[in-house]
């Protein structure tokens, strides 16, 4: 039997850290198949090692998150990669011709999370939404050879979309770790209760951008984003439904309902309508 090469060992890192974690299912959906479904999971290895390296290093995060940046600096610069997740992710780079700031940004957003605790007001949150979450999407676009300006916008409105979703849904866990994303206005003017229902009315709104973007995408990233937008939404209505006050307990999506959402994105993303062809447009590589 023959030994791993660097690639698979490293591809085989990313695998692991996508399977042990519960966003999963809205991330890497089992319908995208080869390279690209190994480009999603790179992507999805990068997100979440950045995350832990901001949430889980304690008073080293800091220090922790500038020695990666350099590491990712000199992957985008040619240098030879030394972490798995990047020996893993140069590959994509290379192929997929993937742009250096995406990354970079979502390393500031978890520097900006060892100094801000809370945010006053919705431009603040959005400026930090636009550095935690738009990227992700602007990866995952590259990754679909997807090059416009509109998909770019209408992406970075359902990644805010999905993270605020997230936000509503993680208030306990995030109190835990002494922030708070729940806006300080909303905190005065309606209580917890009050400012997670805001959270949600925007997420929602914000996710609403979806079905645009999905008439915009080939059909293999389609049933993806509808994914996205289906999973941001059932979050929502579980937040909801504990009334709002997630302060108390975390609520979560059933393995049940994670396969009506497949079946659903399916649905949806089959219908006739579901890809306007007037509205689509596609510009080429720069």
């Amino acid at each position: 039997m023959s030994e791993l090469t660097e690639l698979e060992s490293a591809d085989a890192y990313c695998r692991l850290l996508t399977s042990r974690h519960y966003e999963n299912f809205i991330v890497a959906s089992g319908l995208v198949r080869g390279r690209t479904r190994a480009d999603l999971r790179r992507i999805y290895a990068y997100c979440r090692t950045t995350d832990d390296f901001g949430d889980e290093s304690g008073a080293a995060g800091s220090d922790r998150l500038k020695r990666w940046r350099e590491q990712v600096i000199d992957v985008f610069a040619g240098r030879a990669a030394v972490h798995p997740v990047l020996i893993a992710l140069r590959d994509s780079i290379d192929r997929c011709r993937l742009p250096e700031q995406p990354f970079l940004d979502l390393i500031e957003a978890n520097v900006q999370d060892q100094r801000v605790a809370s945010y006053a007001d919705w431009p603040d949150l959005r400026a930090y939404c636009m550095l935690s979450a738009a990227p992700v999407g602007r990866m995952v676009l590259r990754v679909f050879d997807l090059w416009d300006s509109t998909a770019e916008l209408l992406s970075d409105d359902v990644c805010i979309g999905l993270q605020l979703a997230n936000h509503a849904q993680d208030v306990r866990r995030d109190a835990a770790r002494g922030r708070s994303y729940l806006l300080q206005a909303d905190l005065r003017s309606g209580g917890v209760t009050g400012a997670v229902r805001n959270l949600c009315e925007r997420a929602r709104t914000l996710l609403s951008s979806g079905r645009q973007l999905e008439a915009l995408a080939p059909g293999s990233l389609r049933v993806q984003l509808a994914l996205y937008r289906l999973g941001g939404l059932a979050i929502v209505a579980a937040v909801e439904r504990t009334g709002y006050r997630t302060d108390v307990k975390r609520p979560s999506v059933s393995k049940a309902s994670q396969v009506a959402l497949l079946a659903r994105a399916l649905f949806e993303s089959s219908r006739p309508g579901a890809r306007a062809g007037g509205f689509h447009k596609e510009l080429t590589r720069p």
